[in-house]
């Protein structure tokens, strides 16, 4: 019985979903875009890193998207610098909603002291301005990938716990959390069969808008330098040749293309995410009907 009501929930999610039509024109446009980054190996046509043409080379049958500054292909430096800005992406937001669960989890349930020890951290931590955080951690840890993960997962999770805290503070006072604490029941099972799932769709919302953020500040960090270094693409370091102005104005090969990729997938996040917020919330189930 619990399997089929589960099932036509879904269902229902998945209609109202449906019904957001742009959502859904940017789920299969992200897709696409995912893929391409996923099969980069297989489609790409030349090695990224290598040069294989003439310098800063127009685009072409031979280079469909030209060439840099020193011969490498666009088009294979555009595809493989997805996968770097999407692992990027999917990393730190995966660090930052895992810490964010944890601590919001341990504080809305426990609450005194505790609870008031975690929320002092996480009202400190959004205290300070986000983008000078992340630009000072930046300066002080080498650059690199791992680097960049390892801030934007551990700077973008204060979101994260405020909105579990809110949601566990409103379950523990439901019925069937009290319901557990008065039979008995271990605190494990009350936290992780209970009430965390019940949070998971806020948290999948808010997780869309971390990932989208988190390309962004891949790409702003790599661009100035503080990210993912060359030779690996990013998106954010391929941009780097739009400092010129000439460039800007005469070879717009070299930053359009990347440019239009960040603007994409940054674009088709925010809808699907605004989308499944409107799918898990009932109270908009005919918000998209046309």
């Amino acid at each position: 019985m619990k399997s089929k009501e589960k099932g036509g929930k879904y269902r229902q999610i998945m209609k109202r979903f449906c019904r957001h039509r742009a959502a859904v024109v940017c789920l299969a446009i992200f897709t696409v875009l995912l893929l391409m980054a996923v099969l980069a190996p297989v489609i790409a046509p030349y090695e990224p890193t290598k040069p294989t043409g003439k310098f800063s080379q127009p685009p072409s049958p031979e280079h469909i998207l030209g060439t840099d500054k020193i011969g490498r292909d666009m088009y294979s430096r555009i595809l493989y610098a997805m996968r770097v800005s999407l692992l990027v992406g999917f990393l730190a937001t995966a660090i930052s909603t895992v810490i964010g669960v944890a601590l919001g989890l341990v504080s809305g349930y426990f609450g005194g002291a505790v609870d008031k020890a975690i929320m002092s951290f996480t009202d400190m931590v959004m205290s300070f301005p986000y983008i000078l955080l992340v630009l000072v951690a930046a300066a002080i840890f080498r650059p690199g990938m791992v680097s960049i993960v390892l801030i934007l997962g551990f700077v973008d999770w204060p979101g994260v716990a405020r909105l579990v805290r809110g949601n566990v503070l409103s379950l523990r006072e439901t019925n069937f959390v009290k319901s557990d604490i008065a039979a008995g029941m271990p605190r494990r099972f009350i936290l992780f069969s209970e009430i965390l799932p019940n949070t998971v769709a806020p948290v999948l919302v808010y997780a869309t808008s971390v990932f989208a953020l988190s390309i962004l500040d891949e790409a702003a960090l790599s661009f100035l330098g503080m990210g993912v270094q060359k030779p690996t693409p990013s998106l954010g370091n391929i941009l780097e040749g739009a400092e010129s102005l000439s460039v800007l104005t005469d070879k717009p090969w070299l930053w359009a293309p990347a440019g239009t990729v960040i603007i994409l997938l940054v674009v088709c996040i925010n809808f699907v995410g605004d989308a499944l917020r409107d799918a898990f919330d009932p109270r908009n189930a005919d918000a998209f009907k046309g």
